[in-house]
Order: structure tokens, then sequence, then C-alpha cells
């Protein structure tokens, strides 16, 4: 399955690493893919992700996910 996401705040390469390590982590989540200019991250997972515990993760990276 795959997730589209809008984070808000990153600048850098150094963003989406950050981003990519928070969102890894979660159960499920198999790749991830960050583009820091348009602040989109696509998810790639093998079941369907709860977007509470997608925020959480990009909140815990440093970074705000656009509803």
């Amino acid at each position: 399955m795959e997730h589209t996401y809008i984070v808000k705040g990153m600048t850098c390469q150094h963003c989406a690493a950050t981003v990519t390590e928070e969102i890894s982590e979660l159960s499920g989540v198999t790749g991830v893919a960050v583009d820091v200019e348009a602040g989109r991250v696509v998810v790639t997972s093998d079941a369907p992700l709860d977007t509470i515990a997608v925020a959480a993760a990009v909140e815990e990276a440093g970074y705000e996910l656009v509803p």
C-alpha cells in the first residue's frame, strides 16, 4: 500500500533523513520516500497505516503533518 502525506517544515536532506527514520520505525512500514521541495512523504506499507501514528512520528522528528 502507498500513502502520501504532506509535511510542513522540512528544508533539507537532514530533515528528510530524520522524518524517514521516525516513520520507518512504525509497524508495517516497508519504505519511505521524501520530496523535501514538495513537502511530500510517500510511505509504503504492507497494511493500512494509522494517520495518528504517522503524525506522531513526524512530530517526534520535529515537523508537522498537514491534515
